[in-house]
């Protein structure tokens, strides 16, 4: 099996590119938007993103199973069954549920297909799949409950700077970066792309010498040469790849200037962490500190108040700053948010108060939705308002609220009954999920029934 390379030679920089990169301080303390605490027991590590005194963002991970926790791990797959009703392949990459391939994840030659119904008819899932065949395959979404793990074979490798997407012809660059920038990193990029590979810039490469973008691309392209021989010598199912573990993934696709610091309070994951980022990230590497726990008097997420946060983030009801509250209630198909004023009264009319509380909600609910990690389709009661441009209103305050979630969204505006649909994709457990276990007495129905009235 391949692993992810978490250490490298570190590129020479000359004084000018490491300033400019590390991010400001103030009497010799960096300063930043944001912190990472990250938490390691035997069970799980938990990793605690805040912002400012918010916690914002939080994950756990437990030991990698290759069970659960296998999002962005290659493999070598055998087709179990295909349904052409349903498009769908069933594919046996040697976990406990087989995963799922759609028709529109399936990548083929046009060229080597033959279909009856025409050429240009976009051929169907069973002439592209047969029961038996071997196939490599990546995990986009991790299994879910029931449901089995998402698979893709357009497959990618992400480094620091740079995705390799494998067998492509294509290249793209952040469209969060400005035109200078991507100016400059085109022509590094048409460069560095090597031939056969297809290579999209990432957001991190702003202000990254040319020499640190074609050491990312060497590493990833040497990690996808070691994959396909161990493809040709394996036989499926077979686990070709494996992601780094949490911390890791996290810092490789979030750390950047606007975190002050990297604390972690077990002393193996900060030999590993730090490593990774004074070879990689090296501008950051004063950033990355240990947590010592023998010294120190309170835990980690007791010092920082994420224990107090998370708790507060596990409970249905959230209050909003003007006596307004949340009600977070999860449904096997869906998520209900039901915005109430609450306490809140105003002081001038109606619907001057309904507005101003439902702009307190939209801030909180993105919030909550990024914290909680809640994927699917949502619908939100909004407290219903009288003048459509306060419900245009709402609807684009939760927008730009949205905008700082990297997790793709998808919202439609507000009905006239006060109702906003949305959607936020699904990659994995929520927080909920992830910290909690389903009632034995009850299975999650939350309350039992009678047993006196019910002989």
């Amino acid at each position: 099996m391949v692993e992810a390379v978490t250490f490298d030679e570190p590129v020479e920089l000359d004084e000018k590119s490491m300033r400019g990169r590390r991010g400001r301080t103030r009497k010799g303390q960096a300063v930043g938007r944001y912190l990472m605490c990250v938490h390691v027991t035997d069970r799980a590590t938990q990793i605690a993103v805040l912002e400012g005194r918010r916690l914002i963002e939080f994950r756990v991970s437990r030991p990698a199973d290759d069970i659960s926790q296998i999002h962005g791990n290659i493999y070598l797959g055998k087709v179990q069954n295909v349904l052409p009703g349903m498009e769908t392949a069933f594919v046996d990459i040697g976990t406990p549920k087989n995963a799922v391939l759609y028709r529109g994840d399936v990548q083929y030659d046009p060229e080597e297909i033959e279909s009856g119904d025409g050429a240009q008819a976009k051929p169907r899932i069973e002439d592209l799949l047969r029961p038996k065949q071997s196939i490599l395959c990546q995990v986009t979404k991790n299994p879910i409950g029931e449901k089995g793990a998402r698979l893709t074979q357009d497959v990618s490798l992400a480094g620091r700077f740079v995705v390799l997407v494998p067998n492509s012809s294509g290249f793209g660059i952040s469209k969060r970066l400005p035109d200078s920038e991507r100016k400059r990193l085109r022509s590094i990029l048409e460069r560095v792309k090597p031939e056969g590979h297809g290579l999209i810039m990432r957001t991190a490469a702003e202000k990254v010498t040319a020499a640190e973008i074609e050491r990312d691309v060497a590493r990833l392209v040497g990690q996808w040469n070691d994959i396909s021989k161990l493809a040709k010598s394996s036989s499926a199912p077979a686990l070709l790849y494996r992601e780094p573990e949490a911390p890791l993934r996290l810092i490789r696709e979030e750390l950047n200037s606007d975190y002050r610091g990297v604390i972690i309070d077990d002393r193996q994951l900060y030999t590993e962490v730090s490593g990774y980022v004074s070879s990689i990230i090296r501008p950051l590497a004063d950033r990355v500190e240990h947590y010592n726990t023998k010294k120190e008097k309170l835990p980690l997420f007791e010092r920082y108040y994420v224990t107090e946060q998370l708790k507060k983030a596990l409970e249905p009801k959230v209050w909003l700053p003007s006596g307004g509250s949340l009600i977070i209630e999860h449904t096997e198909a869906l998520t209900v948010v039901d915005v109430n004023t609450g306490k809140n009264v105003g002081k001038s009319s109606l619907e001057e108060t309904v507005l101003a509380n439902n702009l307190e909600a939209a801030d909180e609910l993105a919030r909550q939705l990024r914290l909680r990690d809640i994927g699917g389709i949502i619908v939100v009661d909004f407290v219903d308002m009288e003048l459509a441009a306060n419900r245009a209103q709402v609807t684009k305050r939760f927008r730009d609220a949205l905008a700082r979630d990297k997790t793709r969204t998808q919202v439609l505006d507000i009905s006239g009954l006060g109702l906003m649909e949305m959607t936020r994709k699904r990659s994995g457990e929520g927080l909920l999920e992830s910290l909690s276990d389903i009632c034995g007495d009850c299975s999650g129905r939350g309350y039992r029934l009678l047993a006196d009235l019910m002989d």
